[in-house]
């Protein structure tokens, strides 16, 4: 491929940069009057010798620019050092055993260990030994009822497709043949004659890219083939996402069935009853509803139907429309999220995005409020019902996740597994503000720093969002940001509308038609930050992922002048083509699609951000992250927006764009490729503020 001197970037003294040139096609899409030139589709075929050799040389283009960083090594070792702890999971009791997961430091992927009734530890599952390169994770693991037999699925480079492999738990023996195929699936034993699981048809075209949206679940029974497993819903009733979960005493089979990511119909079949019929509970896309529990006959459902802020209702399974329903833990002005475990129900709320939770019995009495750490996100409280002992995970932006024990009964927590993080929790701090948004809106965000940092404007900060999907960003620990911290930089997390924290009428202010306030809410919280002094625009990045990318994608081509560095990852930048890949058609309840409306495509258009990529515009510093496995928010999104913004960036920033190989959306991403890609993340951007070395590294 041919390299021309197309934008030079002089930061630091560096050598120009020579992008790969990136050829021009002449497709043009026609949407209701309007002619939408699209030069870079070419760049959608992931399957051809051109998009590939594009990304090896945009690869070789942005590892020269960081192998230049001078303090980029020096970054590295920290990052190694401070992630090399001991990493020990809640445990779980199946059969005679107990499983949990362990990581020595630095392995690439987490080992599942069992313990048998005298204490005897032994490995049971090592998905480092699934591939040499670390890049084949555990994607998911079912035990039966009697822990007798085990179903685990594996992703091959970070795919959302899965193989799913079935051993006797006990013998540790493969016991039949791998299924394959199988995608945005859990695991779901009937006893121990066999299993429920989700899948789509292998698309023709790229499997990659191709769309998918006829979702069926299906029953496989052991001892027979793939080709002969059952389809329970799905086969007359076309949806693009259906899960099925059997309860814990095994008497009824929940099935969800949706088009999009909000919303879901319900239903239920009577396993006890040979041939019985799939029962409708919910028959309507409105709301959200899953059965977290039953008792004989009674289910406990949770929904946000008539209650934006969910609440818990019991229906009788034998007529459980919502007709129905009665309220066993109503609706309170905060989200609710619920679990089960021990004989009990647990109401984990969120309050301003922080964590309350309470205890209630089955008649639906609360016994006490659970006295947490602080301020932080709890979660767990989860188990079977006989278990005596639960577990619950507790962390906000300067504690390590740490896992207590705690006794169902009496209500009393004590520490099961305190990570030892060569971190000085008690240096920090964080800080939680309410800003005004451009509508007036007060928004939270929690800003975390070193105490006795200087108001000077002059911190490297990273302003990160997400603000989508009903999504909660929740305070929680993170090597690299810690180390971010210990250089000096400032971690400012605003809860952007779009997101979950204050249910769904916050999430739907962000949404379709109101997708901008997202934008607005991000924009308000970097001015807040410089108006604040934390720090100013020579020294704000903005970071994201997924959806997260589309945020900063849009934030930058709005108002590229407010920050100094841009970070999209693998972000959903083609917004008028998202819907034609994968799974993408389901995002249409927080995007709506370009095909609604002449209304809706202009709004659209105006976001866009491969679309509003203008000549003659100062763009920040911008390193686009992706990996070319990527099924979920397809590599092309990331491929056109830098191709995009190489042809018209104006002035020295440079924009790079950093594709992992064998990797996909970041799920199961070996701990090498991820402590890398966070090195060279601030790498890049420490460079790009103006630093030479850092001197606050230990």
């Amino acid at each position: 491929m041919a390299v021309l001197p197309t934008i030079a970037s002089f930061a630091q003294n560096q050598k120009p940069i020579h992008y790969p040139e990136t050829k021009k096609g002449e497709t043009i899409d026609q949407y209701f009057e309007a002619k939408v030139a699209d030069p870079y589709r070419w760049l959608e075929d992931d399957r051809s010798a051109e998009t590939a050799a594009w990304v090896k040389a945009e690869n070789k283009v942005t590892y020269g620019y960081l192998d230049q960083i001078p303090f980029r090594e020096a970054l590295k070792n920290r990052m190694e050092k401070l992630w090399n702890y001991e990493k020990i999971g809640a445990p779980s009791k199946e059969g005679n055993f107990t499983y949990y997961s362990k990581n020595d430091g630095l392995q690439n992927q987490s080992v599942m260990y069992r313990k048998d009734a005298s204490g005897k530890e032994e490995v049971f599952l090592d998905p480092n030994t699934f591939s040499k390169d670390g890049t084949t994770s555990l994607g998911g693991i079912d035990f039966s009822k009697d822990g007798s037999k085990v179903a685990y699925a594996i992703s091959e480079g970070g795919s959302d497709w899965r193989k799913v492999i079935i051993m006797d738990a006990i013998s540790k023996k493969v016991i039949e043949d791998t299924l394959i195929d199988v995608k945005f699936s859990g695991l779901s034993w009937r006893g121990s004659e066999g299993f429920y699981y989700s899948s789509y048809e292998k698309p023709k075209g790229s499997e990659l890219s191709a769309k998918t949206d006829e979702h069926k679940l299906y029953f496989h029974k052991l001892g027979t083939a793939q080709k002969e497993d059952r389809v329970i819903f799905g086969a007359d009733q076309k949806r693009r996402y259906i899960g099925g979960y059997v309860t814990e005493d095994d008497r009824y089979l929940v099935i969800s069935a949706a088009n999009s990511t909000y919303g879901n119909e319900l239903y239920i079949k009577d396993l006890t009853k040979q041939d019985s019929p799939i029962s409708t509970i919910v028959d309507n896309f409105n709301s959200d509803n899953s059965v977290i529990d039953n008792e004989g006959t009674k289910l406990f459902i949770e929904t946000d139907l008539n209650a934006p802020n969910k609440r818990i209702v019991t229906a009788d399974a034998t007529n459980p429309s919502p007709s129905n329903w009665v309220d066993f833990i109503p609706e309170t002005e905060n989200v609710l999220s619920p679990s089960t475990g021990g004989g009990f129900i647990f109401a984990n709320y969120m309050k301003d995005a922080v964590s309350v939770v309470k205890q209630y019995d089955y008649s639906g009495k609360m016994l006490r409020e659970i006295q947490l750490p602080g301020l932080g996100s709890a979660g767990g409280f989860s188990g079977k019902k006989k278990e005596e002992t639960l577990y619950y995970s507790f962390t906000n932006y300067t504690t390590p996740g740490t896992i207590y024990s705690f006794e169902a009964k009496k209500g009393k927590s004590a520490v099961y597994q305190k990570p030892k993080v060569d971190f000085k929790s008690e240096d920090f701090e964080s800080k939680q503000v309410f800003y005004t948004s451009k509508d007036g809106t007060k928004i939270p965000m929690m800003i975390t720093y070193k105490k006795g940092v200087k108001l000077n404007g002059k911190n490297p900060t990273i302003l990160y969002g997400y603000g989508g999907f009903n999504v909660s960003l929740t305070p929680s620990f993170s090597i690299a940001n810690a180390v971010w911290l210990e250089n000096g930089g400032v971690y400012a997390v605003p809860n952007l509308r779009g997101g979950g924290e204050y249910g769904k009428k916050w999430h739907d202010a962000g949404t379709k038609m109101q997708k901008q306030n997202v934008f607005d809410d991000f924009i308000a919280a970097g001015e807040y930050l410089i108006a604040q002094k934390y720090t100013s625009s020579e020294f704000l990045a903005i970071r994201g992922g997924s959806n997260g990318g589309l945020l900063v994608g849009a934030t930058m081509t709005q108002r590229p002048e407010l920050m100094k560095v841009a970070l999209p990852a693998v972000g959903v930048m083609d917004m008028l083509r998202y819907h034609t890949f994968t799974a993408g058609a389901g995002w249409s309840y927080d995007y709506g699609t370009a095909q609604d409306s002449k209304e809706m495509f202009e709004y659209i258009k105006g976001y866009s951000p491969v679309h509003n990529v203008k000549a003659g515009t100062h763009y920040p510093a911008t390193m686009v992250t992706t990996g070319d496995h990527d099924d979920r928010v397809v590599p092309a999104h990331s491929f056109k927006f830098t191709a995009e913004l190489q042809e018209k960036q104006t002035g020295n920033s440079p924009v790079l764009i950093r594709i992992d190989v064998k990797a996909g959306h970041g799920a199961g991403k070996s701990l090498a490729a991820t402590i890398q890609e966070n090195v060279d993340i601030q790498a890049f951007t420490l460079y790009n503020m103006g630093f030479k070395e850092l001197p606050k590294l230990k």
